[in-house]
């Protein structure tokens, strides 16, 4: 199942490499299949989004990564972790209107799961991070960055 969901973690981020996902699309439109956000507005739904993918990738599974190689941790306490943490990701990706990735995200879980040498689960893991890379890059791309013009410092 390992090298199964490899293949389909480089192929998903070969496929949104030069074209944005749509429904990471449909999210910078305001369009978001569980009509996340208060008050009628998607903002806070962006930013959610791009704080779980930024977090995902440069905190979560780099952390991991980095651990994993440099101490002598046992397979069984990453994917624990895993589990837990980026379970939790997988299933906030759908909520802020990623169900896709989220599933990809959910399919490197029970992926890692099956993992039978830590070797093996930080090459899938190595996968993972360079797909949300790009998922994350994809956010950034049509997060409206403009607005926060709004919100200036005041000087001191």
């Amino acid at each position: 199942m390992v090298t199964e969901v490899i293949a389909e973690l480089n192929a998903e981020r070969e496929k949104i490499w030069l074209e944005c996902p749509q429904e990471i699309v449909n999210m910078g439109k305001g369009i978001i299949p569980r009509n996340t956000g208060t008050h009628g507005q998607y903002l806070s739904t962006l930013m959610f989004a791009e704080s779980e993918a930024r977090t995902l990738s440069d905190e979560v599974l780099w952390g991991i990564i980095e651990v994993s190689e440099t101490n002598k941790l046992d397979l069984v306490t990453v994917q624990l972790l895993v589990n837990q943490i980026v379970g939790y990701k997988a299933a906030f990706f759908d909520f802020v209107g990623m169900p896709e990735a989220g599933g990809h995200i959910a399919r490197y879980v029970e992926a890692a799961n099956s993992a039978e040498s830590i070797e093996e689960f930080l090459e899938l893991t190595a996968a993972a991070i360079s797909y949300v890379n790009k998922v994350h890059m994809w956010v950034d791309a049509v997060f409206p960055w403009g607005v926060t013009n709004g919100f200036k410092r005041v000087s001191a």
